[in-house]
C-alpha cells in the first residue's frame, strides 16, 4: 500500500502552511517525512537547504535539531515538572546545566508559563500542556515547526489561544510552521498557504487567498459553505483579497439594468483581509452582461453546482487531478 504517491510540497521560508484532509488522506505520514521519522522510497526532503534524505547518524540528529516539534497529545513526560520537560531536548544536546535553565526561563516566560515551571503535567490544564509541548519544541531553537494536529484535542477557546500564539511566534521568531489538521477553522486563524490532501496525494495547494479565486478550488466550498441545492439559474460569486469591501452589487444594480437577489453568503476574515462568496439570483434584461463585468473586476462567477454557465445541467465537476510530481519538500 502506498502512503503517499507523488507527493510535492513546496513551502516558504517564514510563511505558516497547513495541510487539511480526512483521516487516511497521508498528512501525518507527510509531517514525519519532513524529520525523517519516515524514510521515503524515492524523492528528496529538503529542510533549509539542505537535502535530509542523503543523511545518516549523527549528520540526521543535528539537521533535526533545526527542526521541532508538538504534538496532538502533548507527548509530555509524567514524572518530570514542566521545566524539566522543556529542558529535556537540552539534556540530550548535552547544553550545560546553567544555559539550560536560562533557556526554559526563558521559553517558559514566551509561551506564557512562567509559573508553572514547577507543575507537572497532571496539574495542568490541555492549553497548559500545549504550551509545555511548544516550549519543547523551541528549546534547540529550531527554523522550523511542525504541528501534528496539535489542536484537536482542545476545545474551541483554547484552540484559539493556541493558534494566536503559533501566529505570534511566526511573527517574532520568523519561524517556518507546518502544520497538518483536518479543522478548517485552522486554515482560517493562521494559514498562509494550504495544500489539500486525499488518498496520499495532493489535491491542489497555493497561497490561501489565491485559492480561494482559483475556479474549481476544493478548499473554497469548505471556507465559505453555501445551502444545497442552489436554485436554478442562480450564481456563485467569489470575493478574493481586497474585494469583498467594495460597494460592488450595489454598484451593480445602478449600472444595469438588473435586479439582483442574494440567496445565500458567508464572508471572513483571513488575515485582515475580507473574502467571502455569494450566492445570487441575477435577474434582467442585461444580466449577462452584469455577470461579464463582474468578472473583468476580477472576481469569480461560477454557476450554480451542476449547471452549465447556461443554467443547463451540466457534468458534476471532477476534482483537479493531482500534478505528477517526485519529491517532499518542506524549506
Amino acid at each position: 500500500m502506498v502512503a503517499l504517491d507523488g507527493v510535492d510540497l513546496d513551502v516558504r521560508e517564514g510563511e505558516i502552511f497547513g495541510v487539511l484532509g480526512q483521516s487516511g488522506a497521508g498528512k501525518s505520514t507527510l509531517l514525519r517525512c519532513v524529520n525523517l521519522l519516515e524514510r521515503p522510497t524515492s524523492g528528496v526532503v529538503t529542510v533549509d537547504g539542505q537535502d535530509l534524505t542523503g543523511l545518516g547518524g549523527a549528520e540526521l540528529r543535528r539537521a533535526r535539531q533545526r527542526i521541532g516539534m508538538i504534538h496532538q497529545h502533548f507527548a509530555l513526560l509524567s514524572s518530570r515538572t514542566v521545566a524539566a520537560n522543556v529542558a529535556f531536548p537540552l539534556e540530550v544536546a548535552k547544553v550545560p546545566r546553567a544555559d539550560r535553565r536560562a533557556r526554559v526561563a526563558e521559553l517558559l516566560e514566551l509561551v506564557g508559563l512562567a509559573d508553572k515551571a514547577d507543575a507537572y503535567p497532571a496539574q495542568l490544564s490541555g492549553g497548559q500542556k500545549q504550551r509545555v509541548g511548544i516550549a519543547r519544541a523551541l528549546a534547540g531553537r529550531p527554523k522550523v515547526l511542525l504541528s501534528d494536529e496539535a489542536t484537536s484535542a482542545l476545545d474551541p477557546g483554547t484552540t484559539q489561544s493556541i493558534l494566536a500564539l503559533l501566529r505570534r511566534l511566526n511573527a517574532d521568531l520568523g519561524l517556518t510552521i507546518l502544520l497538518i489538521t483536518h479543522e478548517m477553522q485552522v486554515i482560517k486563524s493562521v494559514c498562509d498557504s494550504a495544500a489539500v490532501m486525499g488518498a496520499g496525494r495532493v489535491l491542489e495547494s497555493g497561497r490561501v487567498h489565491d485559492l480561494i479565486a482559483r475556479p474549481g478550488s476544493l478548499l473554497t466550498p469548505e471556507l465559505f459553505p453555501l445551502p444545497e441545492p442552489a436554485p436554478p439559474g442562480s450564481v456563485t460569486v467569489t470575493f478574493a483579497a481586497g474585494q469583498a469591501g467594495e460597494a460592488v452589487l450595489s454598484g451593480l444594480v445602478r449600472r444595469f439594468d438588473v435586479d439582483v437577489d442574494i440567496l445565500g453568503g458567508s464572508l471572513e476574515e483571513l488575515r485582515g483581509i475580507t473574502v467571502g462568496r455569494l450566492r445570487l439570483r441575477v435577474t434582467g434584461s442585461e444580466a449577462e452582461a452584469s455577470l461579464a463585468h463582474l468578472r473583468e473586476r476580477g472576481l469569480l462567477v461560477e454557476p450554480a453546482s451542476g449547471e452549465t454557465a447556461s443554467g443547463e445541467a451540466g457534468p458534476a465537476s471532477e476534482q483537479p487531478a493531482a500534478a505528477d510530481h517526485q519529491r517532499q519538500e518542506s524549506r
